[in-house]
């Protein structure tokens, strides 16, 4: 039996090409942030605020990624900033392809940061590089404080955890500690976020982390 490694070739191209596209972000100085979630996790609401937190301090573009709709793209131009809509027609993830696409129509020159709103899942982005600095995961709490330990790949591979809708706490029976305690145990160097991006409780944590990040890339 003759085995053709295909899905190896792919991934290896698309690590080639992240490759190039971070070079490309290391010369503009902007750092850029993949964000993944599960479907409704609050994904585009936190990008809203922080929009409007960051606004007039720094320039801000996105990348949506949706199966079919522009809905998440609608929002995020009427917050008031650059955003590329991305369909995959179906499929879990991006790629790097599509952000190389992405990019020429795109104009990032002046953008401090940009953020790449991946598909509703938290499985298949994971194995996917985008030539991104750092993998945020919007974890809600109505999902459960069990999410790390059902879906390790993607807060093992992550900076950051963003415990979305913590205001839920007393109507839910998952625990804002206990699912902070599990995304430590399967990666204790996380950077752990609690707030509720739909009132802005805890938001600044998020920004500084932001501000230290862009910092932080420019100064290296």
């Amino acid at each position: 039996m003759v085995k053709i490694p295909v899905l190896k070739s792919i991934t290896e191209a698309n690590a080639l090409l992240a490759d190039a596209i971070r070079a490309r972000f290391v010369q503009q100085d902007v750092l850029v942030l993949n964000i993944i979630a599960s479907p409704g996790a609050g994904k585009t609401t936190l990008l809203e605020r922080t929009i409007e937190k960051l606004d007039g301090e720094l320039h801000l573009s996105v990348i949506a990624g949706d199966p079919t709709t522009s809905l998440d793209a609608e929002r995020i131009s009427a917050a008031g900033v650059p955003v590329v809509q991305i369909n995959t027609d179906g499929g879990c993830h991006l790629e790097a392809r599509m952000i190389q696409a992405a990019l020429g129509q795109l104009e990032v020159a002046d953008a401090d940061v940009v953020i790449i709103e991946n598909v509703g899942n938290l499985l298949c982005p994971t194995g996917w590089d985008l030539g991104e600095d750092a993998k945020v995961v919007v974890a809600s709490l109505p999902e459960g404080d069990d999410k790390p330990l059902k879906y390790p790949m993607a807060f093992a591979t992550a900076q950051a955890v963003v415990i979305n809708k913590i205001d839920l706490e007393p109507y839910v029976p998952a625990q804002v500690s206990v699912l902070r305690e599990n995304a430590l145990r399967i990666n204790p160097d996380l950077a752990v976020f609690e707030m509720s991006a739909l009132t802005g409780q805890g938001l600044d944590g998020w920004v500084d982390w932001i501000r230290g990040k862009l910092a932080e890339k420019r100064e290296s």
